[in-house]
């Protein structure tokens, strides 16, 4: 039978997710749950295409359509997440899933569509230089998996230890959105929905944790993570002053790398970054080495490629005003603004 392109319906959820399970190309980002989380948490529109070839899935390529007056329209695969991208087990798969999207593109008016790789489509479209991922083996020997880390921050997760941090996991998601809502306004940025949080919760359930850092019984830091095939990828991270004076963000994610560890995960996945950025740095402290992504643009309405982080200029002032808001003002005007910011 010919190769068909279709949008994913309720009944296809499972064959999705089978496909997003055995392919060595996909990511927890691919999975279809997110179709959920975008329309429940933000309320934009999906369009998750997928090839298949007489009822046997062959390719994916999941889309969502963001629309702001301030940071533009486009077609994005996938927003709030650092990879996504197209997954395709052929040339001819992936020429039909891209020409779709392409289409669909064209057919919305958006300003661009964007292709979250973790490796080069073979398209011949603009590309941004500007995220590197940052992926390491770990081992069941959580002995060899602390001295496989450089010797500085092997020193700061000990002092973690001695300060007396503890680590529990949290069956909820409020704890540690109170310490990511303090910390991205701090840094400038509009804090996500508290909705998004519990949605994220409420669908992926056991394969999105949270692990919250405490002393003395009192929460100092806490962090969300995603659980996928033998990975584990810290997501969402947070913390209050208190973090710095206890050393808790160096011992917080070793804590959940030894916990992976002991359940058998074999990958961590410190996600994207920013090439010189502090967070870019840190991660390399950690022993991990960058590796750069690659998102392609197709442009429909814009000339160039859309530039929505906080490196653009334009967004300085913002930036420098927002840090200087109270966090209960952050915390209600910040979900209106950061579902825009894909």
């Amino acid at each position: 039978m010919s190769l068909e392109v279709l949008a994913l319906q309720s009944k296809d959820i499972a064959k999705w997710d089978a496909y997003v399970e055995k392919s060595d190309q996909s990511t927890f980002f691919h999975r279809a749950g997110w179709k959920e989380v975008l329309e429940k948490a933000f309320g934009h529109n999906t369009h998750f295409l997928f090839a298949e070839r007489d009822g046997v899935v062959e390719g994916i390529l999941p889309l969502a359509h963001v629309k702001s007056m301030l940071f533009g329209n486009n077609l994005v695969s996938l927003p709030f997440c650092v990879y996504g991208g197209l997954v395709a087990d052929s040339d001819e798969v992936a020429s039909r899933l891209v020409d779709a999207a392409s289409s669909l593109a064209d057919d919305l008016k958006v300003d661009a569509l964007e292709l979250r790789n973790t490796s080069p489509s073979g398209q011949d479209w603009p590309s941004k230089a500007l995220y590197y991922t940052f992926r390491k083996e770990i081992t069941g020997d959580n002995e060899a998996n602390m001295l496989s880390i450089p010797r500085k921050r092997r020193a700061m997760i000990r002092q973690g230890i001695k300060a007396g941090l503890s680590s529990e996991a949290d069956g909820g998601w409020e704890r540690v959105y109170n310490t990511y809502a303090e910390s991205v306004r701090n840094l400038g940025t509009p804090v996500f929905s508290a909705k998004y949080f519990r949605v994220l919760r409420e669908v992926f359930k056991e394969d999105c944790r949270v692990l919250m850092i405490t002393h003395d019984g009192e929460d100092v830091a806490g962090l969300m993570s995603f659980y996928f095939k033998d990975q584990v990828l810290p997501y969402y991270a947070g913390s209050y002053d208190s973090a710095k004076t206890h050393k808790a963000h160096d011992f917080m994610y070793w804590e959940l790398m030894r916990r992976a560890s002991d359940e058998g995960v074999r990958l961590f996945d410190f996600g994207r970054s920013k090439e010189g950025t502090g967070p870019f740095l840190f991660k390399k402290g950690w022993g991990f080495e960058p590796e750069l992504l690659h998102y392609e643009y197709y442009l429909v309405k814009a000339t160039s490629i859309p530039e929505v982080n906080p490196n653009n200029p334009k967004y300085k002032l913002f930036i420098d005003a927002w840090k200087k808001l109270p966090v209960p003002i952050a915390n209600k005007l910040g979900p209106l603004l950061s579902r825009s910011l894909g």
